[in-house]
């Protein structure tokens, strides 16, 4: 395809945009030939046609240099996808992806307000200027959060992230960041407070995780703030991710403190949604989990980020009906579902917590378990055993190591990653 209506479409979005209308007139290349031919179809219905990519030009990389960037820490020898890092207001919008906005542009803002590009997800990490530009080691990180400031005026949905470097952007600093959020941008949907991971590839001196007084305080903090926020706003604003309530061994708040769990994709409530879902306190079959958004609206739309198809659709085990269950899971994952096994009352299903060497470091979430870690601990399992894999850790069907289900020394079945999916996993 040459252009659609005139136009050379540059993602997915203006794709959707140009074939919106009865009829669409497209220019294709074909054999050496341009060709112009015309789609009838209704008003609204999908073209019909697939894309291969969200964003037909270019990504647009990230020109940061924080060092508390995960992509930094990843081994070497992934896949190549995997070290790219975007910083693009579409992918954003498409997927949930977080920008910093230090590559926005005035033309990138008249889009948004002009195709009403929302939600967006913008990475803030401290409201002071000069400490966000250090943190970002880019000057402009000192200025792109008027960004923020003009995406909020003009009406936009923005929901924002901070994330915590112990020492850096904890304590006082913390505090100063929630006071700019109150005074500058309180229009924002809400902000997530997220722990610093550091993997055993980190080569940033400073960057460590947290100590358990560390996460105590951060706890304490959002829970003060949230309190001023509903004071001065009517609403909390901002959340806790779980893993600091792990971390700081406190009880997770109840549900409608998460008011809505706007962020869960984002770590914000997960746990507390397992909870609900596993007990079937929630009415939805899709559970309170992954939401299609925008990407449901776009035809043809390729899956991406968080909402990407976790396996390649070949992997189709026959459950083992009156074998033992064994639920594998991170280690974070295991302290929150142990104790919700336990009340189940069932002696036949257990969890198997998976350490993660191949990340190492604090990294304990099940979304970044790889084949290599989850091998030896399943070669130590009983055969004839049922073995539960959350969907979370592969993309595309596979393990970022690159390794697949199939090559596991024991069968497993791939379940969706909420409490729905375990609870009719466990009455087959």
């Amino acid at each position: 395809m040459v252009s659609l209506a005139g136009r050379r479409p540059r993602d997915v979005i203006e794709w959707r945009l140009l074939t919106d209308g009865a009829d669409v007139d497209m220019e294709l290349r074909r054999g050496g030939l341009e060709l112009d031919v015309q789609v009838a179809k209704g008003e609204g219905e999908p073209l019909g046609a697939e894309v291969s990519s969200a964003l037909f030009d270019k990504v647009r990389t990230c020109d940061n240099h924080c060092e508390f960037c995960f992509i930094h820490q990843l081994p070497p020898s992934l896949r190549q996808s995997l070290y790219l890092k975007d910083d693009d207001y579409r992918l954003s919008f498409l997927y949930g992806n977080f920008t910093t906005l230090t590559r926005f542009t005035e033309m990138d803002l008249e889009r948004v307000v002009t195709e009403r590009l929302s939600p967006l997800n913008v990475s803030i990490h401290a409201t002071d200027p000069e400490l966000r530009a250090s943190m970002l080691r880019n000057r402009r990180g000192a200025t792109s959060l008027r960004w923020l400031r003009a995406l909020l005026d003009n009406g936009i949905e923005v929901h924002g992230q901070v994330v915590i470097c112990p020492g850096v952007n904890d304590g006082a600093v913390l505090d100063d960041t929630l006071i700019g959020i109150l005074d500058q941008y309180p229009e924002l949907a809400t902000a997530c407070i997220v722990p610093l991971g550091v993997s055993r590839y980190n080569t940033e001196a400073a960057m460590r995780p947290h100590t358990v007084e560390e996460a105590q305080a951060v706890v304490d903090v959002v829970e003060d703030w949230q309190g001023v926020f509903r004071s001065a706003l009517g609403r909390r604003l901002v959340f806790a991710a779980d893993e600091y309530y792990l971390l700081a061994g406190r009880p997770f708040p109840d549900a409608d403190a998460y008011e809505g769990f706007p962020q869960h994709e984002n770590g914000i409530g997960m746990a507390r949604a397992f909870q609900m879902e596993l007990a079937g306190e929630v009415e939805a079959e899709s559970g309170i989990g992954v939401q299609p958004g925008f990407f449901a609206w776009v035809d043809g739309a390729p899956a991406e980020g968080y909402r990407a198809p976790r396996t390649d659709g070949m992997i189709s085990l026959t459950p083992r009906r009156n074998a033992p269950v064994a639920v594998l899971t991170g280690e974070y994952g295991a302290s929150v579902i142990e104790p919700l096994v336990a009340g189940l009352g069932r002696s036949d299903v257990r969890v198997v917590p998976v350490p993660n060497r191949f990340f190492g470091g604090n990294i304990g979430v099940t979304g970044l378990l790889v084949g290599e870690d989850l091998a030896p601990v399943l070669a130590a399992q009983p055969e004839g055993h049922r073995y539960l894999l959350p969907d979370v850790c592969l993309s595309g069907g596979l393990f970022l190591d690159g390794t697949k289900p199939e090559d596991l020394p024991r069968p497993v079945e791939v379940i969706r990653s909420d409490g729905i999916s375990l609870r009719q996993a466990l009455r087959l």
